[in-house]
């Protein structure tokens, strides 16, 4: 390994997280989202370890995502895959057929697209309860035509858009549309609502399947209201190099650090082309022991410089966290007036991922 930034990838952490969500979450099942290399988390370290731990539904993206998390499962798993933004087009389709994916669709051209292929199996059908982004116009309408097109509707989902905020009245408004919409489809019609924070504030609303995301890889869906979760991503760079700056001295591009006294700084291989957001300069920290030192001067491409007044036994080759069990990933996003998301899904890929145990 050339370049020493490394996000350690906690499986012991993951496979907590599933198991206390999958308690939460009663006779329903776990989909677990692993949508975006798994948040950013490497989809080859945590979809087989999910698997093993128990996990048989899987949301991705889309049709390539499934493909290749289709491969990484054991030959013949039977595990059900969803390509949650649909079909796109024909080579969508094609994939879909071929690696036995159950698409979500929102159109009817997808179901077309799907027919073309020779997909003869099930799909979900997405409505809009209230976000306000992908689902179908008219469901009854579509379900007919997947079913005239030799496909089985297999359920129908929604995505709640507030629920973070518990108190919010949409929560109920869309739990209470989409027991509406669900009662139009036949008897059996299997459902899905609820995302991390939803398990918390609806568990009422559980249904057939629930679709943990941020929860899985352990940040907190509400603030002030923990579940228990454990960080699995603890994202490191390696200390370059130790030096003193003189009084007076400036620190990165734009001299927006000076030094207010002579300081010892390290300098830490790992900049925002790989994930570090530059917004943390002059105000971000990383963790060194049990000290936490201060970014100081602007976030580079490739580097950032730490005060390191409150670390005198630092020396090159010292690992130095930036988000994980130190520090955690919420707060750092918090920060920034973010959310955790960003960070995992922002962390390069010239960032080695390292799972452990």
């Amino acid at each position: 390994m050339s370049r020493p930034a490394i996000a350690h990838i906690d499986l012991d952490n993951l496979r907590h997280n599933y198991r206390l969500l999958d308690e939460r979450a009663g006779k329903a099942s776990v989909m677990a989202i692993v949508k975006a290399d798994a948040y950013g988390h490497g989809l080859d370290l945590v979809a087989p370890a999910l698997f093993a731990a128990g996990c048989r539904h899987f949301g991705v993206t889309d049709a390539t995502e499934g493909a290749r998390l289709r491969a990484l499962l054991p030959p013949g798993a039977e595990a059900a895959i969803y390509p949650l933004s649909g079909i796109f087009d024909a080579e969508d389709a094609k994939l879909a057929t071929e690696n036995a994916l159950i698409p979500v669709i929102a159109e009817p051209a997808q179901a077309g697209y799907l027919q073309q292929a020779g997909f003869a199996d099930r799909v979900w059908i997405k409505v809009d309860t209230g976000m306000g982004r992908l689902g179908s116009h008219a469901p009854a309408g579509l379900a007919e035509a997947c079913r005239r097109h030799g496909m089985r509707v297999e359920g129908i989902l929604s995505h709640l858009a507030c629920a973070d905020e518990p108190e919010h009245p949409l929560n109920a408004m869309q739990a209470d549309q989409f027991l509406t919409m669900l009662r139009e489809f036949p008897e059996g019609t299997r459902g899905s609502l609820l995302n991390s924070a939803g398990m918390q504030i609806r568990p009422d609303m559980a249904a057939d399947l629930v679709r943990p995301g941020i929860a899985l890889y352990g940040a907190e869906p509400i603030p002030g209201w923990p579940m228990g979760l454990r960080p699995v991503m603890r994202l490191t760079g390696q200390v370059m190099q130790v030096r003193e700056i003189p009084e007076g001295r400036s620190v990165s591009y734009g001299a927006s650090f000076t030094a207010p006294e002579t300081m010892p700084v390290a300098v830490v291989c790992l900049g925002y082309a790989d994930g570090l957001p530059r917004g943390l300069s002059n105000r971000g920290a990383g963790i060194h022991g049990d000290a936490r030192l201060p970014i100081v001067g602007r976030v580079c491409m490739d580097y950032v410089i730490l005060d390191a007044r409150n670390a005198p036994s630092i020396r090159p080759g010292d690992a130095v966290e930036f988000w994980g069990e130190a520090l955690l990933a919420n707060e750092v996003a918090a920060s920034l007036d973010t959310i955790a998301y960003t960070l995992f899904t922002g962390v390069g890929h010239r960032v080695a991922r390292k799972a452990h145990p």
